[in-house]
């Protein structure tokens, strides 16, 4: 099996806006057309976007319904603790590195530096593609 990833939220706006550019859309579409997994804090955080317009949240809602959504666990939380004693990262950035590290994802993020220096995570920026 090859890599497996996890979509960090910043990588759906972006694709939902259609604001991706055309390399980053050509890495991300057949990664996505197989298997589109989110954090639970993904979710949290697209929900909880202030949409434009219904038709934009409705986007985002019909995404969500067609991924993977990793629920929060008593091991990432761990894991979640773990990295935030030795990095100074906000919660929601330190779950989805301990969701992305448990599961042996690689995280597709456009924000490298909020995960500089994590041990083992595997990160990629689409738009460096």
């Amino acid at each position: 099996m090859g890599t497996r990833y996890l979509v960090d939220t910043n990588i759906a706006i972006y694709l939902l806006s259609g604001r991706l550019p055309s390399n980053a859309a050509a890495f991300l579409k057949p990664i996505l057309d197989l298997e589109c997994s989110l954090s639970i804090v993904a979710k949290i955080e697209l929900l909880g976007w202030q949409f434009p317009t219904s038709k934009d949240e409705l986007k985002a809602v019909d995404f969500i319904a067609n991924s993977t959504i990793i629920p929060l666990t008593d091991v990432i939380a761990e894991k979640a603790i773990e990295i935030r004693k030795s990095k100074k990262i906000k919660l929601g950035d330190a779950i989805i590195a301990a969701t992305a590290l448990i599961h042996q994802l690689t995280l597709l993020t456009r924000n490298e530096t909020d995960f500089n220096n994590l041990p083992g995570l595997k990160v990629t920026n689409p738009f460096n593609t």
